[in-house]
């Protein structure tokens, strides 16, 4: 089993930044990667950004590339999402998780964290 425990959520102006961080224990050693991914009410879970733990490559969803950025200690414990320019529409629920395969597919994540709140006011 892998925990995964989001923290760093919370309101922001349009325009600010938040970093969110994901501190992963267990058998992590399971896992190639780690995955960001958000939730607006009414709206299905969308791919925000991915990393791999070996090597540190990333991919991002089109609606955060240039703005996100995701990052990790190499000891497979901790993942970061740097959120820059903020809008409005990046309100959701932030949830990380991770995989044992590099993959943008939510139900193809093993393990997931209870979520954290990120409310961007206009």
């Amino acid at each position: 089993q892998v925990q995964l425990v989001e923290s760093g959520g919370g309101l922001v102006q349009a325009g600010g930044s938040l970093r969110l961080s994901c501190v992963a224990s267990g058998r992590t050693f399971s896992t190639s990667a780690m995955g960001w991914f958000r939730q607006a009410p009414g709206k299905e879970r969308e791919f925000v950004a991915l990393i791999r733990w070996s090597d540190g490559y990333t991919y991002y969803g089109d609606s955060v590339k240039g703005r996100f950025t995701i990052s990790r200690v190499n000891a497979k414990t901790t993942v970061y999402l740097q959120m820059n320019s903020l809008k409005p529409e990046d309100t959701a629920v932030y949830y990380c998780a991770a995989a044992r395969l590099v993959t943008m597919t939510p139900r193809e994540y093993d393990y997931w964290g209870q979520g954290t709140q990120v409310t961007v006011s206009s």
